[in-house]
């Protein structure tokens, strides 16, 4: 069973940096998908940004593009959201997930963690 834990959350100023780390384990993640989704009250769960594991394609929302990256290091089986320039509307809770596949999709994630908090400040 795919287990997820998300960290490196917080509170940051307009135009700060985050790292967000997804300690990923129970699986064999050659041949998934790993993404990072966000949410705020009364909205539905959107898309951020998504890796293959094993050839390292990306994929990212509009939102985000240029200001957030994400990658993986496979020794650690961690993934990673970099997120630059943050704006007052990246704040929420911050998810990672996981999911079989080799071409890079937005949907069909089975696998979540439990989520981390981000607050950007204005």
């Amino acid at each position: 069973q795919v287990q997820l834990v998300e960290s490196g959350g917080g509170l940051v100023q307009a135009g700060g940096s985050l790292r967000l780390s997804c300690a990923a384990s129970g699986g064999s993640f050659s041949t998934y998908l790993m993404a990072w989704f966000r949410q705020t009250p009364g909205k539905e769960r959107e898309f951020v940004a998504a890796i293959s594991w094993s050839g390292g394609s990306t994929d990212y929302a509009d939102s985000v593009k240029g200001r957030f990256t994400i990658s993986r290091d496979k020794v650690k089986n961690t993934v990673y959201l970099q997120m630059n320039s943050l704006k007052f509307e990246d704040t929420a809770v911050y998810y990672c997930a996981a999911r079989p596949g080799l071409l890079l999709l937005r949907y069909g994630y089975n696998s979540w963690g439990q989520g981390t908090q981000v607050t950007v400040s204005s």
